[in-house]
């Protein structure tokens, strides 16, 4: 219990008196307040107005000038969307025409064999003259060994036509040809090429083989150390003698944005070029970092976008559409005009922020504001000096207000006062203590209820002790019950040679009804007994030791197994007079054949791991409880037992154990349990079930007894 110091600690204390000042504060000064507050509303209004005017001015001004000059911005960036569209047409048919006029060449050269003359070809380990003058051969891997000698003579033909058409236009950075056998013949020579390359892999290739035309490819780290590339590819293939070729040009991204996109739109606008399918092909700043050749570059695509604007214009420029639309992306508002490149099916965007266009009619808004605030201070000063004559008006009123309440709080608190040290001496155990308050009030009605608490407060403690001492009795005869009942159970198992055998029992309450037991039959047997009595508490636990007394004589006159438990069963049935009955599991080991022959009285069936097996096989038999008929009906079994074999006997208190779900423990985590733990002796795998029960229980309180019983044959 909390004391006086330590409820101050955790909380802030107001005495009634304070309390009953605030009020009388609070009801003074709201009046003055509100007075206050109206006349402040009024002067602000004055002063909000004015600057409302000056900035509906303002506002007015920038959306005629804003309007304006986005009209001239739309038709400006449109246009210039448009000329970038326009060179890009010219550039890319350029380059489509060029790889035309080459794939007709190779395809003239297929044709007429007569036009094939010999000639030297280099390697990349054999450096020519003039790097200018011929093309490199390389081979793929696996290639050098069956080189085609005939397709190799004719594709180097293609020299001849790689070196004007390489030397007429600049924005190629290389020209090539990959054939379907392996070889590559790429203009200008270079070395450095990695032993991995095969051109039959390549997106180039493999695209135009696809469409079986010319074709674009999607950009990609360049093998020749260009950075960013894209290839413009068309094949040419010969059926008869099975010759295919793909003749190729490269363009590097970087010759686009200088060419097509590198026109700068204000201070931070800028151009971009997307595909067909919305893949962006470049923008400023767009780089392979420090990709190799031979990884996949991936770029973003404005239909994948989470903006639903931009993904509106993707789709319009996708369609081959022109236009200019105002979309919210990269932290602010944009303007993006576009227009189509015919030749690729491609688009160009021209991207410029809102507020470069609107920047002039901004500034002037801000002119206007800067001359509505000048009158607004004015405003704000007469404020000031009124509000100093409102603050010694208030001051001297709280004075007043404060003296006025302090006489009156400690004329009404006094009675508290009284009661405050009535609850103290309550608290020091006081309970003859009263509280005298004659006020004629609810003050004196307290008073009386808190004396009439006191009394009753003293009869309850009497009670409470009296209660407390005959619970204390109780649990101590339980206690002496436990005990006694602890002790009708073995001490220990038996030590059988070639027999491991333990017993364990874990009652639920003080007292319970599961027990086990060891009766020796004859000179070469042993009864093993598991039993779980109907109920719980003290019934359950007497009505135990009535049936353990004549289970055990019962088995100790009779070897048959049927016979005994038979005559235990008529004699627990005469005994028994409250309808209780036992649930029983009885064995005879016989220790010369190593057999175990048993019944089975309405008891769990035990678990039986044979040696080398990882099957469980469960123990059953024929038989309701003990203590229900006079007579009943055993079936005798009989098992034969090998080394290595395990047998566990349970109770449901094992398999019935519930988790905080309502789920029950079950046989089958008992018979995982089992398998997992069959290297261990029988009392370190009776010790292993129970924490694995314990442990699924959780926080579940055991709510039945456990009997485990744990027999290994050596």
């Amino acid at each position: 219990m909390m004391t006086r110091e330590e409820v101050e600690d955790h909380h802030i204390r107001i005495s009634v008196k304070t309390k009953i000042l605030l009020v009388f504060l609070l009801l003074s000064v709201s009046g003055l307040l509100v007075t206050g507050i109206l006349a402040f509303i009024q002067i602000g209004d004055v002063s909000r107005y004015a600057v409302e005017s000056s900035s509906a001015l303002g506002d007015r001004a920038v959306e005629d000038s804003t309007a304006a000059m986005e009209k001239d911005a739309r038709e400006s960036l449109l246009r210039l969307a448009q000329d970038q569209a326009y060179i890009s047409n010219i550039i890319f048919d350029r380059v489509s025409g060029e790889i035309e006029m080459m794939a007709r060449y190779a395809g003239e050269i297929q044709a007429d064999p007569s036009r094939v003359r010999s000639r030297h070809f280099y390697l990349q380990d054999e450096e020519p003259s003039d790097r200018t003058t011929t093309t490199v051969l390389f081979l793929s891997p696996g290639v050098e060994e069956d080189i085609p000698f005939d397709e190799r003579d004719a594709a180097g033909m293609m020299t001849d036509i790689f070196i004007p058409l390489f030397a007429s236009d600049g924005n190629l950075a290389a020209v090539y040809m990959g054939t379907e056998s392996g070889m590559s013949f790429i203009y200008p020579w270079f070395t450095g090429m990695d032993a991995s390359f095969d051109p039959r892999l390549r997106g180039w290739f493999t695209q135009a083989k696809e469409t079986q035309e010319l074709t674009w490819s999607e950009p990609y780290v360049d093998l020749l150390g260009h950075g960013l590339m894209m290839t413009c590819s068309k094949p040419v293939s010969d059926p008869e003698r099975g010759w295919f070729w793909v003749i190729g040009a490269d363009v590097t991204v970087e010759t686009i944005n200088r060419n097509i996109i590198g026109t700068q739109v204000g201070d931070s606008g800028y151009a971009l070029l997307i595909d067909q399918h919305g893949n962006v092909i470049t923008r400023p700043g767009l780089s392979s970092g420090d990709m190799r050749w031979d990884e996949s570059f991936v770029t973003e695509n404005l239909l994948g976008s989470g903006n639903a604007e931009l993904v509106e214009v993707a789709r319009e420029m996708t369609a081959g559409k022109e236009g200019v639309a105002k979309v919210r992306f990269e932290g602010g508002d944009r303007f993006i005009a576009y227009a189509p490149v015919r030749s690729v099916n491609w688009s160009v965007g021209v991207v410029m922020p809102v507020n470069e266009v609107i920047a002039p009619a901004l500034s002037t808004r801000e002119r206007i504001l800067g001359a509505s605030e000048e009158t607004a201070s004015h405003i704000t000063r007469q404020q000031e000096i009124l509000r100093t004559v409102f603050t010694g008006a208030f001051l001297i009123l709280l004075v007043v207000v404060i003296v006025l309440s302090l006489i009156f709080s400690r004329y009404l608190t006094r009675p508290l006062e009284d009661l405050k040290k009535g609850s103290e001496a309550i608290g020091q155990g006081d309970l003859d203590f009263r509280v005298e308050v004659h006020t004629g009030d609810e003050f004196e009605d307290l008073a009386i209820s808190f004396n009439r608490m006191a009394h009753d407060l003293k009869e309850h403690i009497r009670s409470l002790r009296l209660t407390t001492a005959e619970k204390e009795r109780i649990q101590k005869e339980l206690e002496i019950a436990r005990g006694i009942q602890q002790s009708f159970l073995p001490e220990s198992a038996p030590r059988i040679p070639g027999i491991d055998l333990e017993g364990l029992n874990l009652p639920a309450a003080e007292v319970g009804g599961d027990f086990y037991d060891f009766i020796p039959v004859g000179s070469t047997s042993w009864g093993l007994v598991i039993a779980d009595v109907s109920g719980k508490g003290v019934p359950a636990a007497l009505f135990m030791a009535l049936s353990r007394t004549l289970i055990r004589a019962s088995a100790t006159r009779n070897p048959d197994p049927v016979i005994s438990i038979r005559e235990a069963n008529r004699s627990i049935f005469l005994d028994s007079k409250t309808s209780m009955f036992v649930t029983l599991f009885y064995a005879i080991l016989d220790i010369r054949k190593k057999t175990l022959t048993f019944v089975n009285a309405g008891h769990n069936p035990p678990l039986l791991l044979s040696s080398g097996s990882e099957r469980i096989s469960l123990l059953k038999a024929r038989g309701i409880a003990l203590g229900v008929i006079d007579e009943v009906d055993l079936e005798p079994v009989e098992v034969q037992l090998a080394p290595g074999d395990t047998l566990v006997l349970y109770t449901d208190g094992v398999t019935e154990a519930t988790d905080e779900h309502d789920r029950e423990y079950g046989v089958e985590r008992l018979s995982a349990i089992v398998q997992s733990s069959r290297g261990l002796p029988a009392k370190d795998l009776i010790a292993a079930i129970v924490s694995d029960v314990t442990a699924f229980a959780g926080s579940r309180p055991q709510f039945d007894d456990i009997t485990l019983m744990v027999l290994k044959v050596k």
